[in-house]
């Protein structure tokens, strides 16, 4: 399935959506621990970055210093579309909320301070009107 790729019908229709519960950043030598099911991996020279549940950590007695809010991009981008990024993280840069993103096939997927998740939907809800 091919994503969209105009950048216009992009920000209007982002729809960002703050999925629930809390999640960590954290890193392992090594496979995944038992018990343990990350939403996101990233494999790095250092070691295997997990993003995950902030219980799911907790119980694997895994170390983090960074809890945040998940946000899906409803809108299913096309993966060589120029401008979203910069666009929602130039949003979220000047409203003062930094912002980690993970690109999946379908969706982007932002993870913003947990204490300032639904700031930062406001936000991006905030970018999609003045875009349509």
């Amino acid at each position: 399935m091919a994503g969209e790729s105009d950048l216009s019908t992009l920000l209007s229709g982002i729809r960002p959506e703050l999925n629930p519960g809390r999640y960590v950043f954290t890193t392992v030598e090594g496979s995944v621990p038992a018990g343990v099911t990350p939403v996101a991996t990233v494999a790095e020279p250092e070691g295997l970055t997990l993003v995950v549940r902030q219980e799911e950590a907790d119980a694997a007695g895994l170390a983090y210093d960074y809890v945040a809010g998940w946000i899906t991009l409803r809108i299913v981008s096309a993966l060589d579309a120029v401008g979203l990024t910069a666009a929602f993280s130039r949003e979220l840069a000047e409203a003062g909320l930094s912002c980690n993103v993970v690109a999946g096939y379908h969706h982007d997927h932002l993870f913003v301070p947990h204490e300032h998740a639904d700031r930062a939907v406001a936000a991006l809800e905030d970018l999609a009107r003045r875009s349509s």
